[in-house]
């Protein structure tokens, strides 16, 4: 059986994408990256075969080693660790067989216009898709965020003599509850949610009329699983590699002030906040609530995912972020102390009675 090297395994994305890779493929030789041991308890308890090593992306010569004892490698931390990448690539070629390199990216990098022109919580018109358009979206400018590692993964297949066959997978804003042995919990909207519960208002950036994407955390899972069936097939499988390799991964759009307004109304009628309506803020504003918090909810990342559902058929199939915005809303309430877990209230009730 193959081996797969899996970076992240205890983040959110990577714990669920390990999630629907080990229940799919159960023999499969899986070796996590973990950060100390109470991390890798967490992997061990739920899956006890998977191999751990333990180290961070700074751990270079580690990375190097594992990559080179493997055929897939999923990278689901950093997506703008360079050294990390380049160190994965370093072993996978040093192997000198033919492997695989799956790397997690972000749409953060078609956001590039709001930070050249410092303008956010506008609408912008440009949509990306990475089926017709996907020379467009491998060659966007070096300022882009993100770009740096994508140019790296990109280049895989060449610094490797023909030997790597990579592909990006590159998603939006990301909800939903996660499947994984650690960090089961997003941050764009959620964050959102804490803050408008701890200013008692809700907010946009700007005018707020910016657009973004959206995918379930486990309709994401969905293509890291295609591609490393794929991988797992002689000759790469159904899936496009390389040049080609980019995969977007979004379920519909959405609108910043239609979030807040959601988020305004279902937290007042909930008497989470005391304050009806939505505040405007900017950007700097933002940045102090939340690192880069303009940019998560002021910024436009727009784009359509062709090459999942032509290759794979790959159809979200999961609830959409408004219709989550409750049970989003009434989690991180539980977390900030404003609403009782149910533990609790059993508990007081034992000692009432």
């Amino acid at each position: 059986m193959p081996k797969l090297f899996i970076t992240g395994a205890t983040g959110y994305i990577g714990g669920d994408a390990l999630y629907a890779i080990a229940n799919t493929y159960p023999d499969l030789d899986i070796t996590a990256l973990v950060r100390n041991s109470d991390k890798g308890a967490k992997v061990a308890m739920q899956y006890p075969k998977i191999r751990l090593v333990y180290g961070t992306l700074d751990s270079i010569e580690l990375l190097t080693t594992e990559a080179s004892n493997t055929d897939i490698v999923l990278h689901c931390a950093d997506c703008d660790h360079v050294a990390s990448a380049n160190a994965l690539i370093a072993g996978l070629t040093k192997s000198g067989r033919k492997t695989h390199l799956i790397h997690t990216s972000g749409t953060g990098i078609l956001s590039f216009e709001d930070s050249e022109t410092n303008t956010y919580g506008v609408r912008r018109e440009k949509v990306y898709d990475d089926w017709d358009g996907i020379g467009e979206v491998t060659s966007l400018p070096d300022l882009a965020r993100h770009r740096t590692v994508d140019k790296i993964i990109l280049g895989s297949n060449e610094a490797s003599a023909g030997n790597i066959r990579s592909a990006i997978v590159c998603p939006p804003c990301i909800y939903g509850p996660g499947r994984g042995p650690d960090n089961k919990r997003s941050m764009q909207v959620y964050d959102m949610v804490r803050e408008t519960l701890k200013r008692m208002k809700a907010f946009v950036v700007g005018e707020g009329v910016n657009m973004w994407t959206q995918v379930h955390v486990q309709d994401l899972s969905e293509v890291f699983l295609a591609l490393v069936t794929a991988a797992l097939t002689i000759g790469g499988g159904k899936a496009t590699w390389n040049a080609e390799g980019y995969y977007f991964t979004e379920s519909g759009e959405f609108c910043w002030a239609d979030v807040a307004r959601k988020i305004s109304e279902i937290a007042f009628k909930n008497k989470l906040i005391n304050h009806e309506g939505v505040d405007q803020v900017s950007k700097e504003e933002a940045d102090e609530m939340t690192p880069s918090g303009g940019y998560l909810w002021g910024a436009n990342s727009r784009c359509k995912a062709v090459r999942a559902n032509k290759l794979f058929g790959w159809t979200p199939k999961q609830r959409s972020m408004l219709d989550l915005l409750p049970e989003i809303i009434d989690d991180e309430a539980k977390m900030l102390g404003r609403i009782r877990q149910h533990a609790e209230e059993a508990a007081e009730g034992r000692i009432l009675k």
